[in-house]
């Protein structure tokens, strides 16, 4: 069966294919406001019902592929411990991390998330709410629009986003605990604010916020600028999320390192690095394209 927008988004309280029409305006004007006050807007029931349930389905489907992962890692996704750095360091901190993904390679054709993700009506409505443009899709074949899992007792501990802008749809929630907590706007372009870093790290819970997701929910976020987590899974349910994301390098991916840690393997072989400042250029020998990838996760 052919994919249809209008049978996944629920159109007409949220007419993203129509930006100029001024339901939509007062929408994008209030997701604008929230993303710059607090890096983060949600959109309650973004999502028709039934398009909810084929995205339920179709992960649960493949659980089997989904790669679970329970190193321990620090805020910046390594795995790695830094002697050179002080003890107290924030990257020297390093927490308890029990999720998994199905990578987005792992998506069939015909998949519901994948059709949404690829959409013109959804990049361009997710521009205007950040009033940043040109954004683009994640080049990262594994990461782009994946599918998060976390099990009972599984958790997510602080960290940033690779990614400058991730989505979160909500899939399924579970019976208790798994609650986003975010500190909004924690470091900036040149500022990595360690010290304050180190603080929410080691307990100090002044800059934290708490936000409620719902199936059906969009949530719109800075993920690579605002320090995030999610608490402990209780109960027996499982906690299912997209994590669709945009970038403004059309070329960039995760690190080989943090691809293997996080997702279960890394990007093709390379042909050839050039070393770029703290970027290192790639050809990906898969589809001769080139590829960017951070030595560190925040320039």
């Amino acid at each position: 069966m052919e994919k249809n927008l209008s049978k996944i988004v629920d159109l007409e309280k949220y007419p993203i294919h129509d930006l100029q029409s001024h339901k939509i305006k007062k929408i994008i004007e209030k997701c604008k406001a929230e993303l710059e006050n607090d890096s983060c807007s949600v959109i309650p029931n973004f999502i028709l019902p039934n398009s909810l349930e084929v995205m339920r389905k179709e992960l649960e489907q493949q659980l089997d592929e989904v790669y679970m992962s329970k190193e321990s890692i620090n805020a910046y996704l390594y795995a790695k411990d830094d002697p050179s750095l002080p003890k107290d360091h924030p990257k020297r901190i390093f927490m308890n991390r029990y999720n998994g993904y199905l990578n987005s390679d792992c998506f069939a054709k015909d998949s519901e998330m994948k059709f949404l993700y690829e959409t013109e009506e959804l990049l361009k409505f997710v521009s205007a709410c950040l009033g940043i443009s040109p954004i683009y899709r994640w080049a990262d074949p594994l990461a782009c629009h994946a599918y998060n899992v976390m099990k009972p007792e599984g958790i997510l501990p602080w960290h940033f986003d690779s990614c400058e802008f991730t989505l979160s749809l909500m899939i399924q929630k579970p019976e208790k605990g798994g609650i986003f907590e975010y500190c909004p706007n924690i470091r900036e372009p040149g500022n990595e604010n360690f010290e304050e870093v180190k603080k929410v790290l080691n307990g100090d819970r002044t800059r934290v916020k708490q936000l409620k997701l719902e199936p059906g929910d969009l949530q719109i976020f800075k993920g690579r600028f605002t320090l995030h987590r999610v608490t402990k899974i209780e109960g027996n349910s499982s906690r299912y999320m997209c994590i669709p994301a945009y970038v403004l390098d059309p070329h960039r991916v995760n690190t080989p390192e943090h691809s293997k840690a996080i997702y279960g393997k890394a990007l093709p072989s390379i042909m050839r690095e050039i070393q770029q400042d703290q970027m290192v250029l790639q050809i990906n020998v898969s589809n001769k394209q080139p590829i960017r990838y951070y030595k560190q996760w925040f320039m």
